[in-house]
């Protein structure tokens, strides 16, 4: 099936590692125009080598805390100068926060900085641009709504979903779509370093609560992200789509 994605401008974030990195590598082979965003410009400039060596154009790269204060407007003049307009933007960065129940408030400052403010000062800096156009597509990788226990993370994504929901309310009419993907155990940086280390861990987690019975890969978030960036997604916004295996137990 042809996702009609050639020529179109996306800007993805949190694209150094993971799920991001497999988005933007999928975004390239469908002939889309990359801007990458990530903290870590050397992993950024992998992910750029990576890409270019299939023979696709070199995406555009720009190192950025997004949690700074003028981030947001500093990237979308970034991009507006190299590409002249956004089509996709698919806001990626994030990570999880586990916290204690005395934990200080700064640490839910930061977590709701990065998992929710920076999402929406980005995607409301470049709506301008794709209401004139009166087309958009913005695709927020968020988190489960079913915590195992207290995460600031999960706060903030249930956060982006509500917004988000709302949001779709109000920019519909401008042929612009939002909608939310909740991963479930994709491999990931995090999910092997820190939350599921150890493959006999992970093939126990997977027994015990994935009815597909083995934890997804960046692939599996990547190809869903595509189809919603794609003009043949067209009627579906203010949704929020479990990518999971089957682990979320109850209906949103």
């Amino acid at each position: 099936m042809d996702l009609e994605l050639s020529g179109k401008v996306a800007v993805v974030t949190g694209t150094s590692i993971g799920i991001g990195r497999e988005i933007a590598k999928v975004f390239a082979a469908e002939g889309m125009r990359l801007v990458l965003v990530a903290r870590r410009a050397n992993l950024l400039r992998e992910v750029q080598q990576e890409i270019a060596a299939t023979g696709v154009p070199s995406p555009l790269t720009i190192a950025k805390d997004l949690t700074a204060p003028n981030a947001h407007f500093e990237i979308r003049d970034e991009v507006l100068a190299a590409c002249g307009h956004i089509d996709i933007l698919v806001n990626n960065a994030g990570g999880s926060r586990p916290i204690p129940v005395d934990a200080p408030e700064e640490a839910w400052e930061e977590a709701i900085a990065l998992n929710f403010t920076a999402v929406r000062r980005l995607t409301h800096a470049f709506l301008p641009t794709m209401s004139e156009r009166r087309w958009g597509r913005i695709i927020n990788i968020t988190g489960t709504s079913e915590p195992r226990g207290l995460n600031a993370a999960y706060s903030a994504k249930a956060a982006v979903h509500a917004w988000a929901k709302g949001l779709s309310r109000e920019i519909g009419k401008f042929g612009i779509t939002i909608n939310s993907l909740a991963p479930g155990r994709i491999m990931s940086e995090q999910i092997v370093n820190r939350i599921n280390p150890g493959d006999e861990h992970r093939d126990q987690f997977s027994r015990d609560n994935i009815p597909l019975g083995y934890f997804g890969e960046p692939k599996d978030m990547a190809y869903a992200v595509a189809f919603l960036a794609s003009p043949k997604a067209r009627y579906i916004t203010g949704e929020l789509l479990a990518i999971d295996g089957g682990m979320r137990r109850f209906a949103f």
